[in-house]
């Protein structure tokens, strides 16, 4: 059964990812692929528009792109709900300064998930849009030193595939999976989301998730979870702030205690995937 959705979530790919995308040479080719289920309202699917296209084009983000060896990078923004539903807000493109990021932010922000609401069933489907990032991810035809998947979400995967599952597919294919989560209460949710994304979502090199305090801060967490997936440096967490917590696969550079946020590994092991559904 799940070789049979493969195939059809491939030629989803296909069109999600278009055909004038570009491919060029970068350092990491970054998949946003961001929650628009049922329980993503105005206010939220305006934080997810205006945070990304934000964190894009600010000069926190240009700096770490100069600093990598190619000095580009690669994002494509895609919005999700169930399985099978899935949009291309931006197909690839390739930032290398600041000129490059104003059409992606412009287009985030015009074409992006208005929160109006849904016309069909809107679940959340976590591990649909990993099995989506991953097949994006492979089809892309530049040189890449690394891929990472990059998920915005307020709920846990309660449709489709066990998300374990997904998550270790990706892994399996040396992707890195970060996640942001969206400090939301949200009815029937009654997990630590922040606990959840760490344990059952995030995974591969230098994984982590970070949570925002409340809702006003996402942009700032954002902003910062962009700066250290680009940044290729091995001592990337060391500045911080206390209105967002971090949790992290990286392995630990200074003592927790110099750090004015919580930093831990992850609670995730590599083929700890079970089989299944769930939701």
């Amino acid at each position: 059964m799940r070789a049979n959705f493969l195939v059809k979530l491939a030629a989803i790919s296909v069109v999600a990812a278009g055909s004038t995308a570009e491919a060029g040479d970068v350092d990491v080719a970054i998949v946003f692929a961001v929650d628009v289920s049922a329980s993503v309202g105005p206010a939220t699917a305006y934080l997810q528009r205006e945070g990304h296209a934000e964190a894009l084009s600010s000069p926190e983000t240009m700096a770490a792109i100069e600093i990598n060896p190619v000095g580009c990078i690669a994002v494509t923004y895609l919005e999700w709900s169930s399985p099978g539903q899935l949009r291309t807000i931006v197909p690839w493109s390739t930032i290398c300064n600041a000129v490059d990021a104003e059409p992606i932010a412009a287009a985030i922000r015009k074409n992006g998930y208005q929160g109006a609401g849904c016309a069909r069933k809107c679940s959340t489907s976590i591990s649909f849009a990993l099995d989506a990032a991953r097949t994006i991810l492979g089809r892309y035809a530049g040189a890449v030193r690394r891929k990472v998947i990059d998920i915005s979400a307020n709920g846990v995967n309660n449709d489709g595939f066990a998300v374990e599952v997904s998550r270790q597919e990706a892994v399996n294919q040396g992707y890195t999976i970060n996640a942001i989560a969206i400090p939301e209460r949200t009815y029937g949710v009654k997990e630590d989301l922040f606990g959840y994304f760490a344990e059952k979502v995030i995974g591969g090199p230098g994984a982590f998730v970070i949570e925002p305090a409340d809702l006003g801060d996402y942009g700032k967490a954002l902003r910062r979870k962009l700066v250290l997936e680009i940044a290729d440096a091995s001592g990337a967490i060391e500045e911080a702030s206390p209105s967002y917590r971090l949790k992290s696969s990286i392995a630990r550079r200074r003592p927790i205690s110099a750090m004015p946020m919580q930093v831990a590994k992850a609670r995730y092991r590599p083929g700890m995937a079970r089989n299944g559904y769930r939701g």
